[in-house]
Formats: C-alpha cells, sequence, structure tokens
C-alpha cells in the first residue's frame, strides 16, 4: 500500500485534455500555424509550456511571447467553463481513498487551480498541489514528483503516480516511484495503454472505479 499518492491532473483527475488540444489548435491557427488537435493530442500531452513553446517554435519557425500564452490561457479557462468536467468517477474514487495524496501536473498554476475549483476537486488537494512552475525541469524529468513526495514527506518508493501520458509514466519510473497509467481519458486514443506500459508503467486502469480495489489488492 502506498503512503502518498501522487495524482497528475489533466486527462487523470479532470478530462481537460480535449479542450486544452482543440483551444491550443485555435490560437495557433490564429498566427498562422496549422497544427490540429488530433496532432497536438498525439505530440504534446503532458509535456510542461516550455516544452510545448520549444517544440512550436522549431518546428514552425515562430515565436510563442508572453501576448501568445495569456491569449491561450484565456480561450482554455472559456473552454472549461463552458464543458471541463471531472474524469467519470474521480469524486467516488477519492471518497474511497484514505490516506495521504496531491497533485503534481506540468499544467500553468494559472490554469491549473481555477481548473480544479470548477471541479470541485481543488479543496479535496490544497495545499498539496504541485506544478511544473516549482522545479527546474519539467516531465519527462523525475523533478516535479521529486519535489511533491519531500515536500510530503515520502521517500519515492513509498509513493504511487497515477499518470496518463508518456512523459508522466516516464518521470515517475525516472523518480523510482511505482506507476499505474490511466487511459480513462477523453483523449486517448488505441494503443495509448501499449505506449504507457511501454514507457514503464506497472498496470494501466481504464476507469477511475478500478483504482480503489487495486490499492486493497496491495494491502
Amino acid at each position: 500500500m502506498p503512503g502518498l499518492i501522487i495524482f497528475d491532473c489533466d486527462g487523470v483527475l479532470i478530462d481537460s485534455e480535449p479542450l486544452a488540444c482543440r483551444s491550443l489548435s485555435e490560437v495557433l491557427a490564429g498566427i498562422g500555424v496549422a497544427m490540429s488537435a488530433d496532432e497536438i493530442n498525439a505530440e504534446l500531452v503532458g509535456i510542461s509550456l516550455p516544452g510545448v513553446t520549444g517544440y512550436v517554435q522549431e518546428r514552425f519557425g515562430v515565436t510563442l511571447g508572453p501576448d501568445f500564452w495569456k491569449a491561450h490561457l484565456a480561450a482554455i479557462l472559456d473552454l472549461f467553463v463552458a464543458e471541463l468536467k471531472p474524469i467519470d468517477y474521480v469524486i467516488e474514487m477519492l471518497d474511497q481513498i484514505s490516506g495521504p495524496k496531491c497533485v503534481a501536473s506540468s499544467g500553468r498554476m494559472a490554469r491549473l487551480g481555477p481548473a480544479l475549483k470548477m471541479t470541485g476537486l481543488y479543496e479535496r488537494f490544497q495545499p498539496h498541489i504541485y506544478n511544473a512552475e516549482m522545479v527546474e525541469r519539467a516531465k519527462p524529468a523525475p523533478d516535479l514528483f521529486l519535489y511533491a513526495a519531500k515536500e510530503m514527506g515520502f521517500a519515492p518508493k513509498d509513493c504511487l503516480v497515477i499518470e496518463d501520458s508518456r512523459a508522466g509514466v516516464t518521470a515517475a519510473v525516472a523518480a523510482g516511484m511505482p506507476v499505474i497509467g490511466f487511459t480513462g481519458g477523453g483523449h486517448t486514443k488505441s494503443g495509448h495503454s501499449d505506449a504507457l506500459l511501454g514507457a514503464g508503467a506497472d498496470a494501466v486502469l481504464n476507469h477511475m472505479r478500478q483504482l480503489p480495489d487495486i490499492l486493497r489488492e496491495a494491502i
């Protein structure tokens, strides 16, 4: 039984990735960059803002400055207000799991906090909400998970990470933490389970109702 459960946010607690991909595609189109939501999903899900910036700038020869990301934040928050929902059964799952837990997300805090509040999850984790802005290197580096574990007072081996992206699974493995992949988000495609297992996930679940049973079996 893990001492600490570390949850990624986007695609694990909230079904935000399809909205994030859509909004980024639309804002990129406004500066003449043609990148579909499906392409963004395949290439950039789980990557931090600096990582996305570097990828797009190198590939398309554009500059994504503060004004671009300000426009993107406004666009995505508008979509969140209209359409964001928690992952199916995540509230019930959290009700069944006792013990320490936290969030460790690549998302900007300016987006992460509002998203958790909109879905009724903020108070369940606050103040134990960590993001890539708090560390030097974002996922797939292990820094964020190691930082969260240290802040919560747990050794890496006593943590369990729940992740939906290859970058996140890679980060957890590099941190020396067991990791369960999750494929229940609206952005996951065929073959995603194999991709997470290939990145080092110890197991994969496709619905949050499975997690309490997995943890009970570990006791």
